[in-house]
């Protein structure tokens, strides 16, 4: 699951040792650290639906 930090908290990841980026982090889904800081309000879901654009293929002007 993907989860970023609650606004303003700092929310430390107990595997990695370090704080949760704003931006959010992918961490466990079966921990149950992470289900107590969701039940908490600590920190918050996000579901990841910004799949990089696809990337387009350039277009010729001059070949129409």
């Amino acid at each position: 699951m993907f989860v970023k930090p609650a606004p303003g908290l700092k929310i430390r990841d107990p595997e990695l040792k370090d704080l949760i980026p704003e931006e959010g982090r992918n961490v466990s889904d079966d921990d149950l650290y992470w289900h107590r800081r969701l039940r908490d309000g600590d920190v918050v879901l996000v579901e990841k639906t910004d799949a990089p654009a696809a990337v387009q293929p350039a277009h010729d002007l001059g070949s129409e």
